[in-house]
């Protein structure tokens, strides 16, 4: 691993990280924090944006081909934007308070959402792709 790289997956974090922290402050302000909707949501948009991601790294020539690119995108950018150690922290804080069907829900609905969310970027990708064929 170059130096270069590691800049770049540090930049990526960087920005990814702050769009996390904007993001779910903005949405646990609006909605409120009794559940942490604005971590399933980040979670749930980087999942598609990593499959859309890697949709359009395997079929646009030329697109994310460079591992630099990879690096700083889906490495840094949208691995700094996700974050699972606040989805189990925050389910967690919901068992113990006594919420154990919001954690159960958090934690389930997450993992499968972020799964099919990750499918629907990838194939959005590869069908945007087709298109301009």
């Amino acid at each position: 691993m170059s130096l270069e790289a590691c800049a770049l997956v540090l930049a990526g974090g960087f920005i990814g990280g702050i769009a996390r922290f904007f993001l779910s402050g903005f949405i646990g302000r609006r909605i409120g924090e009794a559940f942490p909707w604005g971590t399933f949501l980040v979670n749930v948009t980087g999942a598609f944006l990593i499959g859309f991601a890697a949709g359009l790294a395997q079929e646009a020539e030329g697109f994310l081909a460079g591992a630099m690119a990879r690096d700083f995108l889906m490495v840094g950018l949208l691995g700094g934007y996700t974050t699972v150690s606040s989805l189990a922290l925050q389910s967690l804080n919901l068992a113990l308070g006594g919420q154990q069907r919001q954690a159960l829900f958090n934690v389930v609905a997450s993992a499968v959402l972020g799964v099919l969310a990750v499918g629907a970027g990838f194939a959005m990708a590869v069908w945007m792709l087709g298109q301009g064929q």
